[in-house]
């Protein structure tokens, strides 16, 4: 058996480091609008117009930015069909269908401490407000 040794620098993969690339990864996918984006395609092909219904308050702009770090991470897959006008649709790949999984835990937590943190914020806000 042949053992295959990565060439890649530990420091890639070390979230601590400012200039890591897991971090700059880490970043790209823990934000709100990609969280939500990887929620919302799910189990389904969406196109733009429909990813934009379905997310709401995200701007055209930000919908285009998103979906391009995304793809570019190979999080999401971008079809165009050669149609006038041109169809362009977004799945996830195999990697954001394995994402999704983690956005999925962390909505179950959101779900399950939501009352907490509302709480624990009126504490916070009342006793700075003395």
């Amino acid at each position: 058996m042949v053992t295959k040794h990565s060439t890649r620098d530990p420091a890639d993969t070390d979230l601590t480091r400012a200039d890591s690339l897991a971090r700059e990864i880490f970043s790209g996918v823990a934000n709100k609008w990609a969280l939500l984006l990887i929620n919302v395609l799910a189990d389904r092909t969406l196109r733009f117009t429909e990813l934009q219904k379905q997310v709401g308050g995200i701007s055209h702009k930000m919908l285009s930015q998103t979906l391009r770090h995304l793809e570019r991470d190979g999080l999401v897959d971008r079809t165009v069909h050669p149609v006038v006008p041109p169809r362009v649709e977004y799945r996830l790949t195999e990697a954001g269908q394995a994402l999704r999984t983690t956005v999925n835990g962390m909505c179950a937590w959101t779900r399950a401490y939501l009352d907490h943190i509302e709480e624990a914020r009126r504490r916070f806000d009342s006793a700075r407000a003395v």
